[in-house]
């Protein structure tokens, strides 16, 4: 899977964000949209950055809502991507400022969401590459592959980490995970300052929507 993700990057560059816009919040999965274009879900602790990401992958500041207050997230946004797609922004779990009867409620809701949502396509885990590997994120990740969801693994904020450090960081994480795992999903390495591994991001989405050209159920 790592020789299919490097061969994004030789044409990346030709992929971007025309338009997007929020669609609606949904707190269960009832109030979901229709399920009729794919569905990239982004997903990590509650402090990895994930809002200041998807602004900088869409080109648009103020979509996904930043806060400086851990968990701001707490509800599943869908925001309409150049009309064809939908990013999917869900709550963040780890260290959320909200009671344990939310938290549970945001697992419940994720776990539905990610193996009942047939036009989910693939779930971004986004992991911070300053930390070393971190129990909840292996444990997000491992309910996935269990599952048998879909998922890639975004390290974000890598413009805050020396090359060293970060290589350092992402061996540690692949020698983790090939401890019970027999191959890696794909790996990104991203900055929301910067913009690293965005336009890589984005073609990866594109290829797989247009592998899934037509594949879609009904709803």
């Amino acid at each position: 899977m790592q020789k299919t993700a490097r061969k994004y990057v030789k044409t990346a560059s030709k992929v971007e964000i025309k338009s997007a816009h929020f669609l609606k919040s949904s707190q269960h999965y009832s109030e979901l949209p229709p399920g009729d274009k794919p569905e990239f879900a982004f997903v990590g602790r509650s402090n990895v950055g994930k809002s200041s990401l998807i602004n900088r992958l869409t080109r648009h500041k103020g979509l996904a809502k930043t806060s400086s207050t851990p968990g701001k997230t707490q509800l599943f946004n869908h925001f309409v991507i150049d009309g064809s797609w939908y990013l999917v922004d869900l709550p963040g779990y780890g260290f959320a400022r909200v009671s344990k009867k939310a938290r549970v409620g945001f697992e419940n809701m994720i776990r539905d969401y990610t193996t009942r949502r047939q036009s989910l396509v693939t779930v971004f885990v986004l992991v911070d590459s300053r930390l070393e590997p971190q129990k909840l994120d292996l444990e997000f990740m491992e309910y996935l592959g269990l599952s048998q969801v879909p998922f890639s693994i975004v390290f974000t904020k890598t413009d805050k980490v020396n090359k060293t450090k970060l290589q350092a960081q992402l061996e540690a994480y692949k020698a983790t995970l090939l401890e019970t795992w027999e191959e890696l999903p794909p790996v990104f390495q991203t900055s929301a300052e910067n913009g690293e591994g965005c336009p890589e991001l984005l073609h990866y989405i594109a290829e797989n929507i247009r592998l899934l050209d037509g594949l879609l159920p009904p709803v």
